[in-house]
């Protein structure tokens, strides 16, 4: 197992950061894990998603990946 560090210093990595977040708060939600801040209610109020969970975090994880930087090509050898 390595150690890496993860730091995010500037304000966009902060944000994706707690986007990613509360993606992983939300699958645990779907499956049924209960806390006493829904992070449903929190998505659906901060992004205006509309419908169950699942519909939910499928439009999260769609608004996620149009956020995300494209990924570097890898060349094989």
């Amino acid at each position: 197992m390595s150690n890496k560090t993860i730091v995010c210093k500037t304000p966009e990595s902060i944000a994706m950061f707690r986007l990613l977040s509360l993606k992983g708060r939300l699958k645990l939600e779907v499956l049924g894990l209960r806390s006493r801040i829904s992070t449903y209610a929190v998505i659906k109020r901060e992004f205006g998603f509309k419908g169950d969970k699942k519909t939910v975090l499928a439009q999260l994880e769609a608004y996620i990946e149009k956020l995300m930087p494209p990924k570097p090509e890898i060349p094989e050898n």
